[in-house]
């Protein structure tokens, strides 16, 4: 693994790191009645890049199911944003960062599950 012997990450887990960390932010300063909502936001965005790296410890068909697993959080992930920004209740700047980098991710993803 010639990225963890420099400190670096692979792209696909920076980018989710940093759509997380958004997402996680944006989630903590949601009131009421949305709360909910935001602790469903903080489980996805914890799993995009956790399944990543785990996926990328990993050989075979189980490397492929966390790269799916990651895929579907961050599908689950853009909802939630999504929803945030339609009720006006987050940052849309801030937002819209984390949803481009939800999408590369995700493109990232598809192209890593179907080389698996």
């Amino acid at each position: 693994m010639p990225h963890a012997l420099h400190g670096s990450k692979p792209p696909a887990l920076a980018k989710a790191l940093e759509a997380a960390g958004i997402a996680m932010a944006l989630a903590g300063s949601v009131k009421s009645p949305l709360r909910s909502l935001a602790d469903q936001v903080v489980r996805a965005a914890a799993s995009v890049p956790a399944n990543i790296a785990e996926g990328e410890g990993r050989s075979g068909k189980d490397r492929v199911y966390h790269w799916r697993v990651a895929y579907g959080s961050a599908k689950e992930l853009d909802v939630h944003l999504r929803l945030f920004l339609a009720s006006g209740s987050v940052d849309a700047a801030r937002t819209r960062r984390a949803l481009v980098l939800l999408d590369e991710v995700r493109a990232m993803l598809w192209r890593m599950i179907g080389r698996g």
